[in-house]
């Protein structure tokens, strides 16, 4: 059964009639049409949302028991990182472990965390294929770097295989935190993917794994959880199942609350975890819940002075910029995108969100400004 039929028979069972269903979930009656002759199969995700939510469903039923994600389109410089990937399946000729791994994966993890994407990609090959012969829990450190990297730059099947040997590696020691650590990255990918009730399951079961007592838990066990937590809210949020998202937002928030400052060691930049965090997340549930009003209340009790380097703080502010699209204040969703150009530029042209978001900017007027042309330039977005 394709989407079209799907989508018809939800829809009978619920007792509408297409016009009915367009008016609730608020798109066009062509739209339905279209889908349910199979016109359409490439119907865009908060659409499809909107309909399940009309029709009172997950969207995982609307998607299909076991649906096939698209892929995504490649990233900008997909070329750029083909020596990691052709790492990843490479034996290496190398005997014993390489010294200095260690300190070469901390200069790789600031390179990520600081978008020097350039610079990455001409280390990552070298440190991917010296991690073959380095022990399980330093090697499952490096492919959770080239796995995050890999989803950043859209190279799914890279990447999953990058994080599931990652995993391998973490749980062959017995280190839970790092397994669990592996495990939030997979989520991610997973739900670029569109496998939401996956990752609602692997995310609980190993929230369930770690949960610390907060009392005595320490940051990095806190964050951990909390990460889980916030995975998979995401994914239930997605899913139309806004309960069960509130319920382990609201963990993850008394987890935060409970972080006590301390340095996180340096691998562990996917889990920087703190009430601000938790904020920004909740931004995001409620613009993917269609309240943009409550999305922008929300945004601004966040502290203004985030990292520009951060990728929690990149996301959220691509999500105000979706808040104020909805709101129709396209000046003001244009000004965060060029903010964003500004800052954090290699991250910001791998965002297809940010081409989506543009070129609904663009459509809305009959002539661009000279800045909103270089903007479609840099994330090649024809117009």
């Amino acid at each position: 059964m394709d989407l079209g039929e799907r989508l018809q028979s939800l829809r009978k069972r619920r007792g509408f009639t297409q016009r009915e269903l367009a008016e609730a979930a608020g798109v066009s009656l062509s739209l339905i049409r279209k889908i349910e002759q199979g016109e359409r199969d490439d119907a865009r995700i908060d659409t499809l949302r909107r309909l399940a939510v009309a029709l009172g469903r997950p969207l995982a039923t609307l998607l299909g028991p076991t649906p096939a994600p698209p892929e995504p389109a490649a990233g900008a410089n997909v070329a750029l990182w083909a020596p990691t990937r052709e790492a990843l399946t490479s034996p290496t000729d190398e005997a014993e472990p390489t010294p200095g791994l260690e300190a070469a994966l901390a200069h790789a993890t600031r390179l990520y965390h600081d978008n020097k994407y350039d610079q990455l990609a001409r280390v990552l090959p070298r440190l991917v294929r010296e991690s073959h012969t380095a022990a399980p829990l330093l090697r499952s450190r490096v492919l959770q770097l080239a796995g995050s990297i890999l989803i950043q730059t859209r190279q799914p099947d890279s990447a999953l295989l990058a994080l599931n040997r990652s995993l391998s590696d973490a749980e062959s020691t017995g280190n839970v935190l790092d397994a669990a650590s592996a495990v939030i990255t997979l989520c991610w990918l997973l739900i670029v993917e569109r496998r939401f009730d996956q990752v609602r399951n692997l995310a609980t079961r190993w929230a369930d794994r770690v949960e610390p007592r907060l009392s005595v838990a320490t940051g990095r066990e806190i964050s951990t959880w909390g990460w889980l937590l916030l995975r998979g809210s995401a994914a239930a949020v997605r899913d139309n199942r806004p309960d069960e998202a509130e319920d382990m937002m609201r963990l993850a928030a008394a987890g935060a609350v409970a972080m006590r400052p301390e340095r996180a060691p340096y691998h562990q930049y996917w889990t920087t975890f703190d009430p601000a965090t938790v904020a920004m997340k909740r931004v995001e549930n409620a613009v993917i819940d269609d309240r943009p009003d409550i999305a922008l209340r929300l945004a601004r009790e966040i502290p203004p002075d985030l990292r520009p380097t951060s990728d929690n703080r990149n996301r959220h502010l691509l999500d105000v910029a979706t808040a104020q699209l909805e709101l129709q204040r396209y000046d003001n969703a244009f000004e965060v995108l060029a903010k964003l150009s500004r800052e954090a530029r290699p991250w910001f042209v791998e965002q297809r969100s940010a081409g989506d978001i543009l070129s609904r900017i663009i459509t809305r007027r009959r002539t661009l400004t000279p800045e909103m042309r270089e903007l479609a330039d840099i994330i090649q977005l024809e117009y």
